[in-house]
């Protein structure tokens, strides 16, 4: 209890000792409402945190505490006559500091959808879950699988009802249904764009520097490939926020294929070997 008096909470409901379990239940509930509803998640008492944080009051005190994200990734996605390649790093960062270099940034949702990460990790793995569960009921429901479309409008209505509260994702959603491959762009301020090409994060501007040289929609499928590896190696190059494994998948009618999973120093004394021949 040391370490509680300390922060002087050792007074505060959560810490008081139950004496059944209905009152251990019912605190569950108040503190982890998104155990019974996923949607309901304990959002600030306050619209835009990154900017009024600063301005709550601590003890008469205003905090002054500076909250600020900067986000570092590069992911890329593009349609072709051969379905739809997905193609991401690996680096996790917080600021100028690099969290993981092994991160998982294209999200498995079901075996005809992928959804890939950029912006805050726990955002987006979060309600790409909740999104997978919202897949398969409506397979269940239904004894269909959801369209890319109706996927990315969920998704899309989630950012909606937390817009302004901090949430941080910029996301594309890929997948194969009725009417062929499908790729969405959907963010935290509850934008949703279909396209044929994307790129989200600090690096993409890189990316599509490889992209517009080097996409067209009649590619095969070793160079479409070869071209989403390309265009993120480019992007970890010369991004210090990006870097680590360039993760490559395709997706077609029979579902996902992971591709590749290449170091990028690999890849770079791939590159460097090939311009000397």
């Amino acid at each position: 209890m040391a370490l509680a008096e300390i922060c002087k909470i050792s007074d505060a409901p959560y810490m008081k000792t139950r004496d059944n379990i209905a009152d251990l239940e019912r605190d569950c509930q108040q503190y982890a409402c998104n155990l019974l509803n996923p949607y309901m998640l304990s959002a600030p008492p306050y619209e835009d945190p990154l900017k009024n944080l600063q301005n709550i009051v601590i003890d008469g005190v205003k905090s002054g505490i500076q909250m600020h994200f900067d986000h570092g990734t590069t992911t890329l996605g593009f349609k072709y006559q051969g379905g739809v390649i997905l193609a991401v790093d690996s680096r996790a960062t917080g600021g100028q500091f690099i969290g993981s270099q092994t991160m998982k940034k294209i999200v498995e949702i079901n075996q005809y959808m992928l959804g890939t990460l950029a912006g805050g990790a726990a955002d987006c793995v979060y309600w790409d879950r909740v999104l997978a569960k919202e897949c398969r009921l409506h397979e269940l429901r239904n004894k269909e699988r959801i369209s890319v479309a109706a996927a990315s409008k969920i998704m899309a209505n989630i950012a909606h009802e937390y817009k302004g509260m901090g949430l941080s994702m910029g996301m594309m959603l890929a997948g194969y249904d009725k009417r062929g491959p499908g790729l969405y762009y959907v963010d935290s301020d509850a934008s949703r764009s279909p396209g044929n090409v994307f790129s989200v994060g600090s690096g993409s501007v890189y990316a599509f520097g490889v992209l517009d040289s080097g996409y067209r929609w009649d590619l095969k499928d070793d160079e479409a490939q070869e071209l989403g590896r390309r265009a993120i190696y480019n992007a970890t190059f010369r991004d210090a926020y990006s870097g680590g494994i360039v993760r490559v998948y395709h997706m077609t009618a029979d579902g996902w294929v992971n591709v590749s999973n290449t170091d990028c120093m690999d890849l770079h004394y791939k590159y460097e070997q090939e311009k000397k021949k």
